[in-house]
């Protein structure tokens, strides 16, 4: 049962990142199609409930990690099928730390740097030299 909820966990985690590129590329999308900038501004709330949200997954996984650890070194006799991780909180990593995780800021990163790129230059072309013909 706990293999299943990590199994799950993982699954969604991967569904995040698909969703986050999709959004962040229609908001893009947006933005150059009209020539508004306020989509490129708007594409930060995204990125960063995403990779919130990520974290969050990624955390509760090594929660029900280190649950299963706990309860397979367990006699069966002992064993209580219960799902609550609240026992095995101090063994895993706080959600903070796994928000900050290489992985994660590997990913979510390269996202928000594209965003801060995509951010300056339609600045430069919306306010820059280009649109004033310098």
């Amino acid at each position: 049962m706990i293999q299943g909820v990590v199994n799950r966990l993982s699954h969604n985690s991967f569904l995040l990142k698909g969703w986050s590129v999709v959004m962040i590329s229609a908001m893009f999308a947006l933005a150059a199609k009209d020539s508004q900038i306020l989509f490129v501004y708007l594409s930060y709330f995204p990125a960063i409930a995403f990779w919130g949200l990520d974290g969050y997954f990624l955390y509760q996984e090594k929660l029900f990690r280190a649950l299963y650890d706990h309860v397979r070194e367990l006699k069966e006799e002992n064993i209580d099928y219960s799902m609550d991780t609240s026992i095995v909180k101090d063994k895993a990593t706080s959600w903070g730390c796994v928000t900050i995780s290489t992985t994660l800021i590997v990913f979510h990163g390269v996202i928000l740097i594209s965003i801060i790129f995509v951010t300056a230059i339609s600045i430069y072309f919306n306010y820059g030299g280009i649109q004033n013909g310098s």
